[in-house]
């Protein structure tokens, strides 16, 4: 069993140096995209919540 584990460890340190790692631009450029989907997603969402508790209230009174 533990030689197992070790053959594991082994095998994962071998496959994590052939990973092509990005540069710092890339991962900059990444985050940026991933900040801007979310807040177009946030705004969205917060939108029609907005409409949806409208719509809501409207069918309540």
């Amino acid at each position: 069993m533990i030689e197992k584990v070790k053959v594991f460890f082994r095998e994962a340190k071998a496959e994590l140096k052939k990973v092509t790692w990005p540069d710092r631009k890339v991962t900059g450029a990444s985050t940026l995209v991933v900040l801007l989907v979310v807040l177009v997603v946030g705004v969205y969402l917060g939108l029609i919540d907005g409409l949806l508790n409208q719509l809501y209230k409207m069918v309540l009174s």
